[in-house]
């Protein structure tokens, strides 16, 4: 349940934000006229949504066996890539989103108007709506259906709720700080999908194990108990995973953390240089 909370609050407030931003700027601009091409867009782009996730799980369910094996493989490694490339493009875009989508909804209110806000609207939503489907068939893979489908309900009110509060307090929440630590848990989460995605190869025979078990903790911890499912939904946990999961999962950590803190050395120095320039 806390996965698919996170993943949807993340997700759904995003998406708030960008639709609360188009809708800021119309405001501003005395173009309310244009919120029904904005609400369509919205509204087409939950549908998709909807629909991908629908199709994704059928065909999930149409697997058995080593297809089985071979599909939640597939689908964990699309997610952990997924999630991979949204931490680091949400990184970059925090500084400049809000600028960078009141250009464009300026630019539209003045030229294509209605067509434009629409397409801008639904790719904003539809974009975050099948990356939710697509994480949701992953930690469906891993945990309760419907524990998943109540977090995931959860956390896209939540996305709501603070979306409206952000605008509606002409945002001053530090929304910067919550990105960041959600980065964080996105991810470990990330990391325990190609964990898991490595644990289905290694049941297909696809990735060699090198050791079976590189230690057990079943006796403590194990797979099957609450905690350890909740483990393994945050965090990709295995009571006696394989080597090549445990070279997977550390070396997914190792080197996405190593690559963070290269681009924010890089960003302070680059602002250093700015700042010896400007003196």
């Amino acid at each position: 349940m806390l996965p698919s909370y996170l993943l949807a609050l993340r997700e759904g407030l995003e998406a708030a934000l960008i639709i609360g931003i188009v809708f800021g700027v119309l405001r501003k601009t005395n173009h309310q006229k244009l919120n029904p091409a904005v609400w369509m867009g919205v509204l087409s782009a939950i549908l998709v949504s909807v629909l991908a996730a629908l199709v994704l799980n059928w065909i999930g369910a149409e697997f058995e066996g080593k297809g089985e094996e071979l599909f939640e493989g597939i689908t964990m490694f699309l997610a952990a890539g997924i999630l991979t490339w949204m931490v680091f493009w949400m990184r970059k875009q925090s500084i400049v989103m809000k600028q960078n989508i009141e250009s464009s909804v300026q630019q539209a209110s003045e030229g294509q108007g209605q067509k434009a806000l629409f397409m801008l609207a639904f790719l904003a939503v539809a974009r975050e709506g099948i990356e939710l489907a697509l994480f949701l068939l992953a930690i469906r893979l891993t945990t309760n259906q419907s524990l998943e489908l109540l977090g995931a309900g959860l956390g896209l009110f939540s996305a709501v709720l603070i979306g409206l509060i952000f605008f509606s307090t002409t945002g001053k929440l530090k929304l910067t700080l919550f990105f960041k630590l959600t980065n964080v848990l996105l991810v470990m989460f990330a990391a325990g999908l190609v964990g898991l995605g490595i644990h289905e190869f290694n049941e297909l025979g696809w990735i060699p194990e090198i050791v079976e078990h590189v230690w057990n903790l079943n006796s403590i911890i194990p797979n099957q108990s609450t905690l350890g499912q909740l483990l393994k939904a945050l965090v990709g946990y295995s009571s006696s995973p394989s080597l090549t999961q445990v070279i997977g999962y550390f070396g997914y950590l190792a080197v996405i953390f190593i690559s963070l803190l290269k681009k924010i050395q890089g960003s302070n120095l680059s602002q250093n240089k700015e700042i010896t320039t400007i003196r």
